[in-house]
């Protein structure tokens, strides 16, 4: 019987089986990492890169669309513009990742490890293509401005007792220009983030914390605001807010800035 991986996502500990070593060794990947150019990048598609250390590695020039790097420490890797398109990074160390620009498509992200330990930083999202993604982490602050989020599932699955106990925290994070149309963040937590411009059409904010949130200038049509926390948010000139659903059932409505 595989031993248990203790990690702590969204503040909470969870348990979850570990991988065995992948299928390659860390001095292979380096290896193949180091050859690569933009022209010829390393072909990793759907290699089992689990339970590896790889922190601090360069993967710019990688196609790892489809890998496992379940368990893996990628602490400060540069995954910027890599192909992760439906890769597995439950339970990964994903602190100082920089993943700017990267194809991170239908990939999930559940349990990863992002608080503790020496490194502070939060990875880098910014500008990513993360649409249908699945993620559940402590990202307070993080960094997403213009991330592509559509059709994301990164609010509680309640019909999941473990997860359903877990929330995605974007406190203060930076949401600018991003687009979360058809999300589902439900009772994620994103008092004082920064949502201004972001896409937000048909995105479930049901029991959201939105306490301080700044979504100036955002679509919010079709959005469902149900029991959402409302108190503090600035909802000056956005649009669509007369389509927008659950606003009689929203906490706080009458605190909103407009």
């Amino acid at each position: 019987m595989k031993a248990a991986l203790f990690v702590v996502a969204a503040g909470l500990l969870a348990v979850t089986p570990t991988a065995m070593p992948g299928e390659l060794s860390v001095e292979q990947v380096k290896a193949a990492l180091q050859r690569a150019t933009k022209q010829a990048p390393a072909d990793l598609h759907g290699k089992d890169l689990s339970d590896l250390d790889l922190s601090g590695l360069d993967f710019r020039h990688a196609d790892v669309s489809g890998a496992s790097f379940f368990g893996s420490k990628l602490v400060h890797a540069d995954f910027r513009g890599a192909n992760l398109e439906r890769a597995n990074l439950n339970g990964a160390w994903l602190m100082g990742v920089n993943f700017s620009g990267a194809n991170l498509v239908q990939a999930s992200l559940l349990s990863v490890v992002i608080l503790g330990g020496e490194v502070k930083a939060m990875p880098i999202f910014r500008e990513a293509r993360m649409s249908n993604v699945k993620m559940i982490a402590d990202l307070p602050g993080a960094d997403l401005a213009g991330a592509d989020l559509r059709n994301a599932t990164i609010g509680v699955n309640i019909r999941n007792q473990g997860m359903g106990q877990m929330r995605t925290d974007l406190s203060g994070a930076n949401l600018a220009g991003a687009n979360l149309a058809g999300a589902d963040v439900n009772r994620s937590l994103l008092p004082f983030a920064n949502l201004r411009g972001a896409n937000l059409r048909g995105t479930n904010f049901f029991r959201v914390r939105l306490g301080g949130a700044d979504l100036t200038g955002a679509d919010v049509t079709g959005a469902d605001f149900t029991e959402a926390d409302l108190g503090g948010t600035i909802l000056r000139d956005v649009k669509g807010l007369g389509a927008a659903k659950g606003l009689d059932r929203a906490e706080n409505f009458d605190k909103i800035v407009r």
